[in-house]
């Protein structure tokens, strides 16, 4: 079992984060339920560290079965999306149910962002460098297009669009992080992904006042 320092941070700072959001978890369980009476988690096949599949874990934000009514990229106006998805994903709440993937030492705190197998099967020789850690809950990428599906709002192919405006600084990045991660990095994303989460939420209590 890998106990390094990375490893040791992600276990405290996950079960922390189960433990300290457990009230707020069980209400996002009973406002998805009381939507649609579908499933309460989304389950995806992503591909992790060294190419090895694995189960990701979100609080589900999507109609049952939207796998089958669209493609794998989300805009903001995707019909899809459910009305407490749509508060999920703007705080990314969604996200919370992948401490346990964290736990599970599947993913990172901090890592590049586990893409689909589809994608990962177009990378190139340069590009499955990004396998050779583990994938995160954030990253540069998670900081950069934190509006991701906005950008995406309004196009007709979301997917298209994604692999034209967002996919390759978001490849970029994730080899830098390859290439540059430490510990002190590790600390200055999750600051900055906490940071734009606050002002995401002071944004929208300045609209709600206007």
């Amino acid at each position: 079992m890998d106990m390094n320092p990375k490893r040791l941070f992600d276990i405290a700072i996950s079960l922390l984060g189960l433990i300290l959001l457990v009230p707020l978890m069980v209400f996002i369980c009973l406002f998805i339920k009381k939507e649609d009476d579908g499933p309460i988690l989304y389950r995806g096949i992503r591909v992790g560290k060294d190419g090895k599949l694995f189960n990701i874990y979100k609080f589900r934000t999507m109609v049952v079965d939207a796998d089958k009514k669209g493609g794998p990229s989300t805009s903001d106006d995707d019909p899809r999306i459910t009305k407490i998805g749509r508060i999920l994903r703007k705080y990314k709440l969604d996200e919370v149910p992948q401490l346990i993937n964290v736990l599970k030492d599947e993913m990172s705190i901090v890592g590049p962002r586990p893409e689909v197998p589809q994608e990962v099967a177009t990378y190139t020789d340069e590009e499955k460098r990004i396998l050779s850690v583990k994938p995160g809950m954030t990253d540069y990428a998670s900081i950069l297009f934190n509006n991701e599906g906005e950008i995406l709002k309004g196009s007709s192919n979301p997917h298209q669009t994604y692999r034209e405006k967002i996919r390759p600084e978001k490849l970029r990045l994730a080899l830098q992080y390859v290439d540059d991660h430490s510990f002190l990095i590790d600390l200055n994303i999750i600051i900055q992904t906490i940071l734009i989460i606050i002002k995401t939420r002071s944004t929208k209590g300045s609209a709600n006042v206007d």
